[in-house]
């Protein structure tokens, strides 16, 4: 009864006290808010957390387990940016802009061979166009050479007459000069040609005959065979069939030129204000009026250059004339015109009429081309040190060396156009060095 009531007594001692249990508080098995879960970033393996009684705690439920999984991540992810944000170096806009992906070498290639293919292109597309955008510079040339006469023609109030009418007027003016050109000088050409022909009996008769100036040539050089053997080869057919089409060709885009400069020169010559007023337009509004003032000098010095190279064209023609009337040179009037023509070229045009006419006078006899010869010395000297400077006053003021170099470059470009349009063009770029360039340039 004693041992039995001590065993029972010792294990009721023992047993554990259920109120106890139930007093003792849970252990909470998540970790703190505020404690930062260790990353890959710091160096180091991240190690599970040592688990705690996990026999002794009762198992949670998923909507326990969710709300811990979710405050663990939260927590870790202010944890996570701040160590990646006092870890990351300072990055400059200069090492921003190297970072960033620049363009390849194949897109700069690109480019270039875009840029060289349109310049080739572009080069290319103006050579094949150069007879028209010559065509279209000397109709507008002309346009602007004789727009002085057209202004005066409509201002004046003797005859009113609008500016369609003064053009009309103008335009058959310069027909009219052209129509007595030309009928002066075909008829000599033509009775030429005419007699050359007639003639050609007579020189192979000299030529065949040993005691003539000509058959003394024949015999030394034997021309007759050569010209026999050439006309005689197989070749001789097609060279003159291909010859006469090209010659044919010539004539043909020579004449249709002109018809396309004539009607041009007219149009243009029409609509010059409106022309030079859109011009206008296209410069700032700041500046157009500068830009008008500048303009309308420019057209007014190429106008009076022309006018002033036609009046020295037209002494220098009537001088011809009457120096080759009055020595009984053939042709006088035809070598008038034609020397009248050549002089409107600065420079050379004179030198080269003169020449003409000097070798028509060898047919005369040699001391009459001799004295020819000494006639053209002493009229260009007249005409470069008297007649332009008077003429050329109030027209345009050019250096000679300008002058010199200003032909010699536009002959090479375009020919006689080039050097006949030099003069005024070195005129225009002289204007806007005075008045635009220096002073600017004066003002920095």
């Amino acid at each position: 009864m004693g041992a039995g009531g001590q065993a029972n007594g010792a294990g009721a001692d023992d047993a554990p006290d259920p109120s106890a249990a139930a007093e003792a508080p849970p252990v909470d098995t998540a970790p703190a808010a505020d404690t930062a879960v260790p990353t890959a970033a710091d160096g180091e393996t991240a190690s599970p957390p040592q688990s705690v009684s996990h026999a002794a705690d009762p198992v949670p439920d998923s909507a326990d387990t969710a709300s811990g999984t979710d405050a663990e991540l939260a927590s870790s992810e202010p944890a996570v940016a701040a160590d990646a944000t006092s870890s990351a170096p300072a990055v400059s806009g200069d090492s921003l802009a190297a970072a960033l992906p620049q363009r390849s070498y194949f897109t700069y290639a690109f480019g270039l061979a875009a840029g060289a293919l349109s310049a080739y292109l572009l080069v290319r597309g103006i050579a094949r166009a150069g007879g028209v955008i010559t065509t279209v510079l000397l109709a507008a040339f002309l346009a602007v050479s004789l727009n002085p006469i057209v202004t005066a023609l409509s201002r004046q109030t003797r005859v009113p007459m609008r500016r369609a009418g003064a053009v009309l007027t103008v335009a058959l003016g310069v027909m009219a000069l052209v129509a007595g050109f030309l009928a002066v000088i075909v008829p000599p050409v033509a009775a030429e040609v005419t007699a050359l022909v007639h003639a050609i009996p007579h020189v192979l008769q000299q030529i065949q005959d040993r005691s003539t100036y000509l058959g003394r040539l024949e015999a030394k050089y034997h021309v007759a065979a050569k010209v026999q053997s050439a006309l005689s080869s197989r070749g001789l057919g097609t060279t003159a069939v291909s010859g006469i089409v090209g010659a044919g060709k010539y004539v043909l885009s020579t004449l249709t030129s002109t018809l396309a400069v004539v009607a041009l020169t007219i149009y243009f010559l029409a609509g010059l204000p409106n022309i030079v007023a859109v011009a206008y337009r296209a410069f700032p509004a700041s500046r157009r009026d500068r830009v008008r003032v500048l303009g309308d000098e420019i057209l007014t010095q190429v106008g009076r250059y022309m006018l002033g190279s036609a009046l020295n064209a037209s002494i220098a023609g009537l001088a011809t004339y009457i120096w080759t009337a009055a020595w009984g040179i053939q042709y006088p009037a035809a070598l008038g015109l034609l020397v009248a023509l050549m002089d409107m070229i600065p420079v050379i045009g004179s030198t080269i009429g003169g020449a003409i006419v000097t070798l028509v006078a060898l047919t005369v006899s040699t001391p009459v081309a001799i004295a020819t010869l000494l006639f053209y010395i002493g009229f260009r000297l007249t005409e470069d040190y008297v007649l332009l400077p008077k003429v050329m006053r109030h027209a345009v003021d050019v250096p000679p060396i300008v002058t010199v170099v200003a032909v010699l470059v536009g002959g090479s470009l375009l020919g006689i156009i080039g050097a006949l349009v030099a003069i005024p063009t070195a005129a225009a770029l002289k204007l806007i060095t005075v008045e635009v360039l220096i002073p600017r340039l004066d003002r920095r």
